[in-house]
């Protein structure tokens, strides 16, 4: 069975971060939310507070298929700021794990070097973050093992590219049918 983790940290994006948690445990991905703060609940970037399942010091990495960075402000340079998560994005990405991230927080995975030669996508604004990557405008791509989404209007599309890594495309289109988006 998939394993994957949503990070939260003060300022996330509330619907980036939900909507990726919500398709996946939908279609029964073992989804933890992952709280780098210190505390279980953690303050969004409009002021939507959510209870999350874990500390970061918590998490059996051993056993889990892919980290998720949901974008928002200051959530983004948040999380950028917790050298522990970006250690393990690191060592993901080296071992052909998977790492995605939508919104603002592409930007991590370019400054890191993640990008380089893939196909990616991001929040306007921070296009020039997505270092050596070929810039894309879709909502989601997927380039291996790293997925990127443009922002809050394309959760959706970014929650279903990272059930069809994890699955299939059959176990995502169903998806799409059942949460009746078009």
């Amino acid at each position: 069975m998939c394993k994957v983790c949503v990070f939260f940290a003060t300022g996330y994006e509330e619907i980036e971060a939900l909507t990726v948690v919500d398709v996946l445990r939908r279609a029964g991905i073992g989804t933890d939310m992952v709280s780098v703060t210190g505390e279980k609940k953690v303050v969004g970037s409009h002021k939507i507070a959510v209870e999350t399942d874990k500390f970061f010091e918590e998490v059996d990495f051993d056993t889990v298929d892919m980290l998720v960075l949901p974008g928002g402000m200051p959530g983004t340079k948040n999380l950028e700021a917790f050298e522990p998560l970006m250690n393990k994005v690191d060592e993901f990405f080296n071992t052909g794990k998977y790492v995605a991230a939508i919104c603002a927080a592409p930007s991590i995975l370019g400054r890191r070097g993640i990008l380089k030669g893939r196909k990616a996508c991001s929040y306007p604004t921070f296009e020039s973050h997505l270092e050596g990557a070929n810039v894309s405008a879709e909502p989601a791509v997927a380039d291996g093992n790293v997925i990127t989404g443009r922002g809050m209007g394309a959760a959706i599309p970014f929650a279903l590219t990272i059930l069809r890594e994890l699955k299939d495309d059959k176990t995502a289109l169903e998806m799409k049918e059942t949460i009746v988006y078009k």
